[in-house]
C-alpha cells in the first residue's frame, strides 16, 4: 500500500470518525439527557478507534459497497426527519 493511499485511508476514518461524533452529539443535545450524553461520546470514542483499525479497508470494494449502502441509510433518515418535523409544521 502506498503513503497516497495510507493517507486517503486515514482522511477516510478521520472523516467517519467526525460524522460519528457529531451524530453522538447532536442526538445527546436532542434528548438533554447526561446519560445519553455518556454513553453517546462513549460510542463516538468507540467507533473512533474502530475508524482508525479499519482506514486502510476504506479502498477494498466491498467495503466502499457496505459504506454506500450506509450513505443511502443516513440520507433516508435525514429525509424521514425532514418529512417528520414538516408534518409537525403544518398541524
Amino acid at each position: 500500500m502506498s503513503q497516497e493511499e495510507k493517507a486517503q485511508g486515514k482522511a477516510t476514518a478521520d472523516k467517519f470518525s467526525e460524522m460519528i461524533k457529531a451524530f453522538g452529539n447532536a442526538v445527546s443535545e436532542i434528548f438533554e439527557d447526561p446519560t445519553l450524553k455518556e454513553k453517546a461520546k462513549e460510542f463516538a470514542e468507540s467507533a473512533s478507534d474502530s475508524a482508525k483499525v479499519f482506514a486502510s479497508r476504506f479502498k477494498d470494494e466491498e467495503v466502499k459497497a457496505k459504506f454506500r449502502d450506509v450513505g443511502k441509510a443516513a440520507q433516508d433518515f435525514g429525509r424521514s426527519v425532514a418529512e417528520h418535523f414538516k408534518d409537525d409544521k403544518g398541524k
